[in-house]
C-alpha cells in the first residue's frame, strides 16, 4: 500500500514543475506583449490559458476496513478475518477563470473568448418579441395577431391567435410553461393554456406594454397611463394572478423612474432586480425587489447615475444609446440590445460594463448576418444561450457567449 501511494505522489511531483514552468513562460510572454509596440505580435497572440485552467487531480484515500466473520471456536485460527484493499479515487478540481464583475461562487461561468452563432432561424415575418419555452423551442410575436412557436430548425410547431384580433404588445412564458401576452388595444393581459385563452388582467386608465415572469411566479407588467391631455406616466406593476401586489413608479425623491410612453422592455434578474430598457430615456433603469433604484445605465462605462436622462440632455447633445430588447442570465448579467449603435451590451448585476458581444465578430459581419439590420429583441434560455432577433425580417440567431457547466 505504501508503494502504491508513493508511486502516485511521485508521479504528480514530477508533473507539477512542468506545469509551473509553462505558466511562468506564458506570464513572461504576456509581459513582453504588454511592453511591445509591435502590432503584428499582439494581433497574432492566441491565449493558451485553457491548458492551465485545470490542475492535476488530487488523490483521496479511503482507509482500509476490517471485516470480521462469525467466529468458529473450533477453527479459531482460520477466523481472524480479512483486510480490504486500499481504495484510491481521483477528485478533479475546476479552476475556471472567472469573468470580471461576477460573484465568486461555485456557480461562476466565464464568458467565452469569442462568441459564436450556433443556430439560424428565419420566421419570415417582422418580430416584436421572443420568449424561450425551452432550449429547443421559442415563442415569437410580430405585427399581426399570430403568436408562433418555433423549433431550432425554423419549423412552426404551433400558432395562437389573440382573442381580440389585435397584435400582442409583448409575450413571456411562466414557470408552468404557459404563454402570456399583453394586448395594448383592449388593455388586457392574457394567459394561454393549451388552446384556451383567459384574460387575467383588464385595466382601466392604463395600457399594458412589456411583461415578464418573476421567480416567484408573479407577473411584472409595464403599464402607461392613457391620460394624453396631462402628463403621461409609466410604472411597473407586480400582479399575483389578477391581484395588484406592488407598483413601482418613483425614486426616493419622488421623481419618475421611467419616461412617458415609448418602447420599453422588462426582465427580472436572478438577484430579483427589475430591469427596464427605456428607449425614449436612452437608459436602462434597474430597481431592487422593493422598487428602490439601484442604478441607471446610459450606454457609457462611466456616467452620471443620478438621473434617468443621459449626459448632455440639458444642452441637447443627445447620446445615441437607444436600448431596446433586454434579457438576464443565470449569472445575473444583463444583456441589452442597442440597435442604433449596432451593439449588444453585457453588464454585471451592479451595472458595470463587461463587454460587447458583437465586438468579437469580424468587422460588420455580425450586422451582415441579419442583412444589415441589427437585432433589437433578446431572450436567454436556461443554458444561457442568447437568442437575438432582427425585428423587420424575422431572423433569429442563437449565440453561445458563455461556457456551459
Amino acid at each position: 500500500m505504501d508503494s502504491e501511494q508513493l508511486a502516485i505522489l511521485n508521479k504528480q511531483e514530477e508533473e507539477i514543475p512542468g506545469i509551473i514552468s509553462k505558466i511562468k513562460h506564458s506570464i513572461a510572454e504576456l509581459k513582453k506583449l504588454l511592453n511591445s509596440n509591435n502590432f503584428s505580435l499582439i494581433s497574432a497572440y492566441k491565449s493558451n490559458i485553457g491548458g492551465s485552467r485545470r490542475l492535476l487531480p488530487t488523490p483521496t484515500y479511503s482507509l482500509p476496513t476490517f471485516t470480521p466473520p462469525m467466529i468458529n471456536k473450533e477453527k479459531l485460527y482460520q477466523q481472524f478475518g480479512s483486510l480490504s484493499a486500499l481504495s484510491i479515487k481521483q477528485k478533479k478540481h475546476d479552476y475556471s477563470v472567472k469573468s470580471p464583475g461576477t460573484d465568486s461562487s461555485s456557480h461562476d461561468r466565464p464568458l467565452v473568448y469569442v462568441p459564436c452563432i450556433t443556430t439560424d432561424i428565419n420566421t419570415g415575418y417582422a418580430l416584436r418579441s421572443v420568449s424561450c419555452l425551452s432550449c429547443e423551442q421559442l415563442w415569437t410575436c410580430g405585427l399581426d395577431n399570430i403568436i408562433g412557436l418555433y423549433n431550432l430548425r425554423g419549423e412552426l410547431l404551433k400558432s395562437v391567435r389573440t382573442t381580440s384580433g389585435n397584435a400582442p404588445e409583448d409575450i413571456t412564458v411562466t414557470r408552468n410553461r404557459e404563454l402570456v401576452y399583453t394586448d395594448s388595444k383592449d388593455r388586457s393581459v392574457n394567459i394561454v393554456n393549451n388552446t384556451q385563452i383567459q384574460t387575467i388582467i383588464k385595466l382601466q386608465g392604463w395600457i399594458p406594454r412589456g411583461v415578464c415572469t418573476s421567480s416567484s411566479g408573479d407577473l411584472l407588467v409595464l403599464v402607461e397611463s392613457d391620460d394624453y391631455k396631462h402628463a403621461q406616466k409609466t410604472k411597473v406593476v407586480r400582479y399575483s394572478g389578477s391581484e395588484e401586489k406592488q407598483s413601482i413608479q418613483f425614486n426616493d425623491k419622488g421623481k419618475p423612474l421611467y419616461s412617458a410612453g415609448g418602447t420599453k422592455y422588462i426582465s427580472e434578474n436572478w438577484n430579483l432586480d427589475i430591469c427596464v430598457s427605456d428607449y425614449d430615456a436612452r437608459a436602462v433603469v434597474v430597481v431592487n425587489q422593493a422598487g428602490e433604484l439601484r442604478f441607471i445605465y446610459d450606454g457609457f462605462p462611466s456616467n452620471d447615475k443620478g438621473s434617468v436622462y443621459p449626459r448632455g440632455r440639458g444642452n441637447l447633445t443627445f447620446s445615441l444609446f437607444r436600448p431596446h430588447g433586454i434579457a438576464t442570465d443565470s449569472q445575473s448579467q444583463i444583456l441589452i440590445a442597442d440597435p442604433r449603435n449596432n451593439h449588444i451590451h453585457i453588464l454585471d448585476q451592479d451595472g458595470q460594463f463587461l463587454r460587447y458581444i458583437d465586438a468579437f465578430f469580424p468587422e460588420d459581419s455580425f450586422r451582415h448576418c441579419f442583412n444589415n439590420e441589427f437585432p433589437s429583441v433578446l431572450c436567454v434560455d436556461t443554458r444561457d444561450n442568447l437568442f437575438v432577433a432582427e425585428s423587420k425580417k424575422g431572423e433569429i440567431k442563437r449565440i453561445k457567449y458563455m461556457y456551459y457547466m
